[in-house]
């Protein structure tokens, strides 16, 4: 039963807009029939028996589908806070946090920034000095409520990221005063917990143990910082709400269903991947999705990998392993419209599509409940527990164990790159690529890298850089670009460490499709820590980048790990000039 558009309202004004274009999709019928909608509002842990494992884990963490229609934390609370700090002279909002905890809520404030503006809010999910810097310099301690978010209350990043603000704050506020500026955002007995009664923070809002990180997007993990920047909480969660009794009915019209019936059934016929086209506003949302989609599904071998694409022409030949979601979203100009109408154009019709809108900051929240119904569902149909991340612990352990004992000593050290004597580049290869590299260089290592890419590959660049300053971002994006467009297959650039809580389980855990380059520098200024894990940011990414490789390498992946000397633009073009020399030779 083909069909062009389904357009489901849920109140006056607001409504779940998509449509799907190709065949209506066949496991849609099996969802309905299999009451899985309602299974997933009932908390039914049932439909994960397919292991003990995924049952056991699913029985203490669906916590999240009632969030809307029960939320565990009285929003009236939240709001009530909110209002008063903002009365109070609020002017700056910094979250400090790590996967599930910063994803939401920066989806939420990125895109609700052109209709309020009078609050700024800015999220340190980045261990990068230049960060740190970059988004203290721009507030005024006195006006400025930091938030420091984290479910277990000991995630690394968030903790040493936090002394260093401290540290910051305590330049221009007396120390006693600090705690009046600060916030927690925590399960129950957590350390952080512990810690914010004791110093007296602002507030403490506890989370629901039963919701995890990237399905708490209406939780207090997310409804605190939107509270904080002005949202009128009543009307994201009425939105929130009425999405909710939508995606729990056992119909062929619920839009969560059929997002996850598009994505299995394509699934199933190779298109493991797809493409999130969206404007510039909304790819913030693309970020949500990406953690959600690829931590959700990517273990025991299987995955969906998101790809947030700017460049239509990548696509305009089917590839045959991806789909393309579209998002058209709020769009002041006209010409900007009319520009990423007229892209989509261009993209293969012979590639399946999914379409949404998204109007407003309200939208976004029931878009936030389709998605992990949706995600919910296809982890019932592949047979994956969508509520665990196994490759990141591992990761995690990796880290604290470089921190603790060093790292394995690289496979050599270059001078210099691409004729730019920019110092010494030091160089690690995985073992699915010794054999492959001719010679201890890095252009060897790099044609080993992008000689091994197949059809059905995909290529991610895993950056521990800062994307601040002039030319940075540049070479970066011209890297990414280069891939997609030359090799003709997907092309992520993942933020390091954000990444790692997000897609890397999907590197680790998912199919080994992956070509990876990560890519981390020494800090010419660096912020020094007192804590027992690390004694600075730049220790603590470069133990990350290092920590993935190891774990990349272990599991066959094939992955290049270059460490340059320093973060300066320069350096980072000079790594383009020599990827551009082996890819183009």
């Amino acid at each position: 039963m083909p069909f062009d558009k389904i357009q489901l309202r849920l109140k006056e004004g607001l409504m779940i807009d998509f449509s799907i274009q190709g065949i209506y999709p066949p496991s849609l019928q099996a969802l309905v029939d299999g009451k899985v909608a309602s299974r997933i509002h009932s908390k039914d842990a049932s439909l994960y028996n397919f292991s003990e494992e995924a049952q056991d884990c699913a029985q203490n963490y669906m916590g999240w589908a009632t969030l809307a229609s029960n939320p565990p934390c009285p929003i009236e609370e939240i709001q009530a806070f909110a209002d008063d700090a903002i009365a109070k002279g609020l002017k700056t909002v910094i979250l400090i946090g790590q996967g599930g905890s910063t994803q939401a809520p920066m989806t939420l404030t990125k895109y609700n920034k052109p209709d309020s503006s009078y609050i700024a809010f800015r999220t340190l999910d980045s261990v990068s000095p230049v960060r740190v810097r970059t988004i203290m310099s721009q507030c005024n301690p006195e006006h400025t409520i930091i938030i420091q978010s984290s479910k277990s209350g000991g995630t690394i990043e968030p903790s040493l990221v936090m002394k260093a603000v401290r540290e910051v704050l305590a330049e221009s506020l007396p120390v006693e005063d600090i705690p009046k500026h600060l916030v927690a955002i925590t399960d129950p007995g957590s350390d952080l917990e512990k810690r914010a009664k004791e110093e007296g923070w602002a507030k403490v809002f506890l989370g629901e143990p039963t919701v995890g990180g990237r399905y708490s997007a209406l939780s207090v993990f997310g409804l605190v910082p939107a509270a904080l920047v002005g949202m009128n909480l009543s009307s994201l969660i009425e939105s929130a709400r009425e999405a909710e009794a939508l995606c729990a009915i056992d119909d062929l019209d619920n839009p969560a269903s059929n997002l996850a019936a598009f994505l299995f059934d394509t699934y199933e016929r190779g298109r493991d991947k797809f493409s999130l086209f969206t404007p510039k506003r909304g790819r913030v949302l693309g970020l949500w999705i990406e953690q959600l989609v690829a931590e959700s599904l990517g273990k025991n071998g299987l995955g969906i990998l998101p790809n947030i694409e700017v460049d239509s022409l990548v696509l305009r030949e089917d590839p045959k392993d991806r789909t393309v979601i579209t998002y058209n979203t709020k769009t002041d100009q006209w010409d900007d419209r009319q520009n990423f109408n007229h892209a989509l154009e261009f993209i293969d019709p012979a590639i399946p599509q999914m379409h949404f809108k998204v109007l407003n900051v309200e939208d976004l929240a029931a878009h936030f409940v389709m998605w992990e119904y949706a995600i919910a569902m296809v982890g019932y149909l592949m047979k994956v527990c969508p509520f665990d991340q196994p490759d990141v612990a591992v990761a995690k352990a990796e880290v604290l164990h470089i921190l603790s004992e060093g790292a394995r000593e690289p496979e050599f050290v270059e001078d210099g790159l691409a004729e730019v004597p920019i110092g010494k580049v030091e160089v690690h290869i995985s073992e699915a690529l010794r054999d492959k590299t001719e010679e201890n260089s890095l252009d060897a290592a790099l044609r080993a890298l992008f000689g091994s890419i197949e059809p059905g590959d995909y290529f991610s660049f895993n950056a521990f850089l800062p994307f601040a300053g002039e030319g940075r971002r540049e070479a970066i994006e011209e890297i990414r670009h280069t891939v997609a467009s030359h090799y003709g297959v997907a092309s992520c650039l993942e933020i390091g460490p954000r990444y790692l809580h997000s897609t890397g389980q999907l590197h680790k855990g998912g199919p080994n499709k992956g070509v990876y380059l990560i890519i981390s520098a020494d800090e010419p200024k660096d912020i020094e820590i007192d804590d027992d894990r690390a004694q600075t940011l730049g220790q603590l990414a470069k133990a990350q980048a290092s920590g993935d490789f190891t774990i990349l390498s272990s599991r066959g992946r094939r992955c290049v790990h270059v460490h340059l000397p320093d973060n300066s633009a320069v350096s980072i073009r000079a790594l383009a000039k020599a990827f551009k020399k082996v890819v183009y030779a």
